[in-house]
């Protein structure tokens, strides 16, 4: 049966839920979401022999969401992962990871191969560190509308995002990255989540229960912490010079959604195709049919025998 506690490490709280007994795996969820966004997998794994922690990350839910902006670098959020595998007492881990989670597991596997003896990456590719920093190379190619630009200014996206969580929940997760035809281009004066989001229909995947859930924690905790990770994307640039060019050498697994609009842009798509140049032990690239971005709650029978079959392989 799934617990629920609270642990400090590196300097935060984090709020787990847990479940088995047998190799740890760590599930690190995406934006914006929470460890309940593993609930398909988390009971799954547990019955499949493995032990299974998944957090709420670093700024989201019930775990704690330090105020400076650079508190989220990616050495704080997988410096989080290392500790927690300290406290839970074991000495190796598989980490899997989902949106701004897969960053960080693949970012885990880079900085502690020694720890992390296996990755899982769901719709967002390995890192492959471009010319320059991210969000530079998107002013000087004249973009200024896209939804990373759109958060980095503190106060702004959370205005909007805040107005009304409710519609801003309903409309990220059956909208936004769900759709793949939506934009990720934020147009002037509309913001993210668009007039329609409080009438989107509930997509089969998602119950009027689930959906109450993550509503009701975002009331709790805001949206600041989560916002917080995209403000350090051109300072994560800076921090990992010394990996540039490095390849992420354990075993490894990418999951995605054929519909994913994440893996379909240009930077994204780019590295999809590349893949093997950041993994070359990837011993498989799982593109799931009619499935969009939120590929752990569409999908969960095809991601849960994809995860399993590759934990029984690693472990």
């Amino acid at each position: 049966m799934e617990t629920t506690r609270t642990v400090a490490v590196n300097g935060i709280e984090l709020f787990l839920r847990e479940q088995g007994e047998g190799p740890l795996v760590l599930l690190c969820h995406g934006w914006p979401e929470l460890s309940y966004s593993w609930r398909h997998q988390i009971a799954a794994l547990a019955e499949a022999g493995f032990r299974v922690v998944a957090p709420d990350m670093r700024g989201f839910g019930r775990s704690s969401a330090p105020q400076p902006i650079e508190a989220y670098s990616i050495f704080d959020l997988v410096g989080d992962m290392v500790a927690l595998v300290g406290e839970l007492k074991q000495t190796s881990a598989v980490i899997v990871g989902h949106d701004w989670g897969a960053p960080v597991a693949w970012h885990a596997a880079l900085f502690r191969p020694d720890l992390f003896t296996a990755v899982a990456g769901l719709s967002v590719p390995p890192p492959w560190r471009g010319k320059g920093r991210p969000l530079e190379l998107l002013s000087a190619a004249g973009i200024s509308n896209f939804y990373w630009q759109y958060f980095q200014t503190p106060g702004v996206a959370e205005a909007e995002f805040e107005r009304d969580v409710a519609a801003t929940v309903r409309g990220m997760l059956c909208g936004g990255f769900a759709d793949p035809s939506r934009s990720l281009f934020v147009p002037e004066g509309r913001g993210f989540i668009g007039r329609s989001a409080a009438t989107l229909p509930l997509p089969d995947w998602l119950g009027e229960t689930e959906l109450a859930y993550f509503i009701e924690q975002y009331k709790q905790s805001g949206f600041r912490g989560g916002l917080n990770w995209y403000r350090n994307i051109d300072r994560n640039w800076d921090l990992t010079a010394p990996w540039q060019n490095a390849q992420i050498r354990q075993p490894a697994l990418f999951i995605a959604g054929a519909n994913d609009p994440v893996i379909s842009d240009k930077m994204s798509g780019k590295h999809l195709a590349a893949i093997e140049r950041v993994l070359p032990n990837l011993t498989r690239k799982l593109i799931i049919d009619g499935a969009g971005h939120w590929i752990q709650q569409e999908k969960p029978a095809e991601v849960n025998a994809a995860l399993i079959e590759f934990l029984r392989q690693v472990t």
